[in-house]
């Protein structure tokens, strides 16, 4: 593919009245998607044990949740083409957040696997919504600093999730960690109402949902490279992430404590590499600055999978996470420049979730290959074959570094 040059950094930097609100709402509500999405990675024991199944079932409810998000991006990212951005975000955070509330009270297995899958719907409905609103609202020579706070929100959400197992779980119980996020939920509406609507979707918009079927079509050469990208970026931030807590405390007999306070410090370093690495994206170059990740978390592979002590397995993780989340924090940005400016929230959100369903086996592959060559090796080379894979899929890829969203 031919790579298009940067836009000129000199060209009218044009943005939205009042698009504070609109990027709060945008970073806020992917931080509590990521918080309900991740509560359950840190109670596949206590969930296993409630619902008298194995770990492995409950580890498979992960997988159904990242398989049923492209039907949210795809539902939402419609409404949003075709009717705006604000209320499909509201409908969205109210939904999935009533969903993750009602998890803790199922009657048993059957129903608790069903919530996790309606809970997939709204978990993909937000991210492709969320991003075109931040993106096509803000400055430009902000994007890559507020594409990387957008997808930092990831893991800090994971963060809030092992904060809430060191503070709730212990004097609440574990079905609190279902129910805390309703506050915020109720907040990120409240600032979403008040966001102005994207002035570049107004300009762009289409006349019905089937001339948005149509440019998606149109586009499905660039959509079919996008897709693989994600889905090989699935693997890596999936394959890294769900399955360490449950790593941490089959190899190392670390405690419910220690894990979560690894985990934070983790996610603390991939919130870093995030706004670090997103912010040299406006730089030096959406694909350069995913380069630089991708070699950390190569590079961090030995101390992270193979380390035999705390320190090292902290050192290890944080690097991991700094270079997993430093990729990923480009992606918003990047994927709303080499989007179709019409479908700015469908098209790169199903990308995005799709990309998530292609990946969503990489989970139980990785517990599969446990049993075969144990848990360090299989996370070793899944996650090695991962990156190696990412250097050639973003090599081979087009960049629109300072793309005007105003100007198609």
């Amino acid at each position: 593919m031919l790579i298009e040059p940067s836009a000129d950094p000199a060209a009218v930097d044009r943005c939205t009245p009042g698009w504070g609100f609109a990027a709060a709402s945008g970073i806020l509500g992917w931080v509590l998607d990521a918080f309900d999405f991740f509560v359950l990675v840190f109670l596949v024991g206590v969930l296993a044990q409630h619902f008298h199944v194995s770990k492995a079932a409950i580890v498979w409810t992960i997988t159904l949740t990242l398989a049923m998000r492209p039907v949210g991006a795809l539902l939402l990212g419609t409404l949003a083409d075709r009717y705006g951005r604000r209320l499909p975000l509201v409908l969205c955070v109210v939904y999935f957040s009533i969903v993750t509330a009602l998890t803790p009270f199922a009657p048993n297995y059957a129903v608790f696997v069903l919530l996790r899958a309606l809970y997939g719907i709204g978990m993909g409905g937000y991210w492709g919504v969320g991003a075109s609103l931040v993106m096509e609202t803000t400055p430009r020579r902000w994007r890559g600093m507020l594409s990387g706070l957008l997808q930092s929100g990831y893991p800090f959400g994971y963060l809030l999730a092992a904060i809430a197992l060191r503070v709730l779980e212990p004097r609440f119980g574990w079905q609190s960690m279902f129910l805390s996020g309703l506050i915020l939920a109720a907040l990120i509406a409240a600032i979403t109402l008040r966001a102005p609507e994207s002035a570049a979707w107004e300009l762009h918009r289409l006349p019905g949902v089937r001339h948005i079927l149509g440019t998606m079509w149109r586009h499905r050469k660039s959509f079919g490279y996008l897709l693989l990208v994600m889905s090989v970026m699935t693997c890596l931030s999936h394959g890294t992430q769900d399955l360490y807590p449950d790593f941490l405390k089959s190899v190392h007999g670390f405690s419910n404590n220690t894990v979560a306070t690894l985990a934070m410090l983790y996610n603390i370093g991939a919130i870093a590499g995030a706004l670090a690495i997103a912010h040299f994206s406006d730089r030096f170059g959406r694909r350069r600055s995913i380069f630089l990740a991708l070699t950390l978390s190569l590079l961090a592979i030995p101390a992270w999978a193979f380390g035999a002590t705390l320190p090292v397995l902290i050192a290890g993780s944080i690097l991991m996470q700094f270079g997993v989340q430093g990729a990923f924090g480009v992606i918003p940005a990047h994927l709303n420049e080499l989007s179709p400016a019409t479908v700015r929230s469908l098209f790169p959100g199903l990308v995005y979730q799709l990309g998530v369903l292609a990946g969503s086996p990489s989970v139980s592959i990785e517990y599969a290959l446990r049993n075969h060559f144990g848990y360090r090796w299989a996370l070793t080379a899944f996650e090695g074959c991962v990156i190696v894979a990412l250097f050639f899929l973003f090599g081979l890829g087009p960049e629109r570094r300072g793309r005007d969203f105003f100007a198609e």
